[in-house]
């Protein structure tokens, strides 16, 4: 990755224009298109699950819907990942679950997040319809096989096992370091 080892956390503690430079030489346009996240991630080869996971990614850091990550917007999805609150992490892994924008995740938008997750991060640890199937017996409390915001927000916070699973799951720390320092190739 970068030529200096630093920490996400250390990068964030640059001054701005230091952090804005960076963020233009990776995209000298001053924003950042699906396609280039793709290319940015090393995407070819990837499963559409995979695939798809990035695009929900992108959009839900894409906060005005032009197509675009600006500098303001990857900025606010770096500090919403790194410092964020609890609840704030939340709503965004609720957003992103809920692919078709309809208030409430299902069983099959959930697996697919989860699929794709795997696929990026080749750990295949727990198969993913196992982890839908836990996190449904404990926070699905009307067992209607749909979570509401509410619903997921009070049961991951009332199961420290589920917060922690979401958590480490969704880390996209790596994903931001890609980002941050550049995608160097292989020569």
């Amino acid at each position: 990755m970068g030529a200096h080892g630093s920490s996400l956390d250390e990068v964030l503690a640059e001054d701005m224009h230091h952090w804005y430079n960076k963020f233009m030489r990776e995209s000298p346009s001053g924003l950042i298109t699906l396609f280039e996240l793709k290319t940015m991630l090393q995407m070819q080869g990837m499963t559409e699950e995979a695939s798809g996971y990035v695009d929900q990614v992108f959009f839900t850091f894409d906060m005005d819907g032009d197509g675009y990550i600006d500098f303001v917007e990857y900025i606010a999805a770096v500090s919403l990942l790194l410092k964020g609150e609890i609840n704030q992490k939340l709503k965004w892994y609720f957003k992103l679950f809920d692919q078709d924008g309809n208030g409430k995740i299902d069983r099959d938008e959930m697996e697919t997040i989860f699929k794709a997750i795997q696929d990026i991060t080749r750990s295949y640890d727990i198969p993913p319809d196992d982890i839908v199937t836990l996190i449904y017996e404990r926070i699905d409390v009307n067992n209607e096989g749909e979570l509401t915001l509410e619903e997921f927000i009070t049961g991951a916070k009332e199961h420290p096992d589920i917060m922690e699973m979401l958590t480490k799951m969704m880390d996209l720390t790596h994903v931001l370091e890609i980002i941050v320092n550049g995608q160097k190739k292989k020569e």
